[in-house]
């Protein structure tokens, strides 16, 4: 049940944000999902709560490592299968385009915490080519990956009737200085990518 409301959800917002876009053009990308009012009348945006994990570097990856900078999101695992080798092709495509732009950073959290240690995750991004002060592959507690794949509207989860033993989403996230999704694609679909790009290019000037 709590993956169909993430699905409805997600659908929801999705539609949400192509007539957003269609309709008033060059305006601010929307800030996805539900929002409370508060006593005072304030609205009060969804945000992506505190965390803490460890990249290949064997560094802390924080809220702090994104303060002031835009990010882009993915869950994955090294040797997945199915979608994950075409979400991380796409994913490059993202890195070789804003590498040069210190507004932007990415993150990707494995969600194979007994096999993608450190020491693989160092090695896979050495295989990628990727710089890890601009692209962190974390991995950390079981629990907290799990539950922040939630707060990205991701699906993340152990199944061993899936391929590789676990069920993800091939989503690619976009997250603002202000911990507010902003944007999403499908990351095994390139044109889906491209539009994504350009959902980041809009959203750098604006911050």
């Amino acid at each position: 049940m709590k993956y169909v409301r993430l699905f409805v959800c997600a659908t929801a917002m999705a539609i949400a944000a192509a007539s957003c876009q269609n309709e008033t053009g060059d305006r601010q990308l929307p800030i996805l999902g539900e929002r409370d009012v508060a006593a005072n009348g304030d609205t009060i945006y969804p945000a992506i709560p505190d965390f803490s994990f460890v990249n290949q570097d064997s560094q802390i990856v924080n809220n702090a490592t994104f303060a002031g900078k835009a990010y882009v999101v993915d869950f994955f695992f090294i040797h997945c299968p199915t979608i994950c080798p075409k979400v991380k092709a796409n994913g490059l495509r993202i890195y070789e385009k804003f590498k040069n732009d210190d507004g932007l950073l990415m993150l990707s959290h494995s969600i194979d915490v007994r096999n993608d240690t450190v020491a693989a995750l160092r090695h896979h991004a050495e295989k990628l080519g990727i710089d890890s002060k601009k692209w962190h592959l974390v991995t950390g507690d079981h629990d907290a990956i799990y539950a922040i794949a939630d707060d990205y509207f991701s699906v993340a989860k152990e199944d061993p009737g899936s391929p590789g033993g676990f069920d993800h989403s091939g989503r690619i996230i976009l997250v603002d200085k202000n911990r507010h999704v902003r944007s999403f694609c499908d990351g095994t679909n390139a044109e889906s990518v491209d539009k994504f790009m350009k959902d980041i290019e809009k959203l750098l000037k604006e911050q």
